[in-house]
């Protein structure tokens, strides 16, 4: 079996605002340490969003999505290397617009990027005591091909994440398009996260993904579903895709308690893989399987 890369996302506090142990993305020195530690811990992938705000409400453009702080990204981005190790740097809040995007990729020279193949349809609300957070945004056909373009010609690796089977027609579209998806894809199955996208957390709901995947795609998964998510990632292990662990996914350890350190859930990860005989890719392992060597 093809060893295993973990991806960690340390710094987002949308999904869980009352987590006592998640930096917030304005501590920028605090974000950077995070990931340091975790890609010493076994991660190879840093899928980080860097520092923002949010619009208020719903845009005239029909979006609500986050908008960047380039400083605060750079900030954080480069700390991660210089604590060495080499991750690959993947953009994340793929709830950005593409403007946003094309800048980021050439100010902190990103390695993968983020893509939603799917429309944004998110509603945080893990504790009443917060507001919910909410992520709205059609990502029509069109938009997706600009995307691939742009990234194409940056040389940036897209991250496609796939909240449902949707996402698989229009990856298939745009091959029709050709070089706009260059092989071997790599594609995140989103499972369990809030909102009018959301795919049950269920073993059967994964195997029917991962089932019904096209061909030439390298298959990683997300789970936002603290009572079965150490289950959902030891499955995907088991069926031989990757995993991505952090605080924006869960950031509960199996008894229910916080982990003080995404380091911590990296950790685990290393050792669910390694007690069924699975070795953990480097950075550089993870660059030649994902095709970006």
């Amino acid at each position: 079996m093809e060893k295993l890369i973990i991806t960690v996302t340390c710094d987002s506090d949308l999904s869980y605002p009352g987590n006592p142990y998640g930096p917030k993305p304005s501590d920028t020195k605090a974000v950077a340490a995070e990931y340091v530690r975790s890609i010493n811990a076994g991660a190879a992938i840093a899928h980080t969003h860097g520092s923002y705000t949010s619009d208020p409400e719903i845009q005239p453009d029909g979006r609500k999505l986050q908008l960047p702080i380039i400083e605060g990204w750079v900030e954080i981005v480069d700390g991660m290397r210089a604590g060495g190790g080499n991750p690959i740097v993947q953009l994340g809040l793929a709830s950005m617009r593409l403007e946003h995007k094309v800048e980021l990729w050439d100010t902190i020279n990103a390695d993968m990027s983020a893509i939603a193949f799917n429309s944004h349809d998110e509603y945080f609300h893990p504790d009443p005591a917060y507001p919910p957070n909410e992520i709205y945004a059609v990502h029509p056909v069109s938009e997706l091909k600009e995307y691939a373009r742009l990234a194409n010609e940056h040389n940036v690796k897209l991250e496609i994440e796939a909240f449902h089977t949707g996402a698989f027609w229009n990856i298939q579209k745009l091959r029709e398009d050709e070089g706009l998806l260059p092989d071997p894809l790599w594609v995140t199955l989103f499972i369990s996260w809030p909102g009018g996208s959301w795919t049950p957390p269920k073993a059967e709901a994964m195997l029917y993904l991962v089932n019904n995947l096209p061909p030439r795609v390298n298959w990683n998964m997300s789970c936002m579903d603290p009572p079965v998510y150490w289950q959902i990632v030891n499955q995907a292990i088991l069926l031989g895709g990757n995993v991505r662990v952090g605080m924006e996914d869960c950031p509960y350890l199996e008894d229910g308690t916080y982990a003080k350190s995404n380091a911590h859930l990296v950790e685990k990860a290393v050792r669910m893989a390694r007690e069924i005989g699975r070795d953990i890719a480097s950075p550089d392992e993870a660059r030649e399987i994902i095709g970006m060597a």
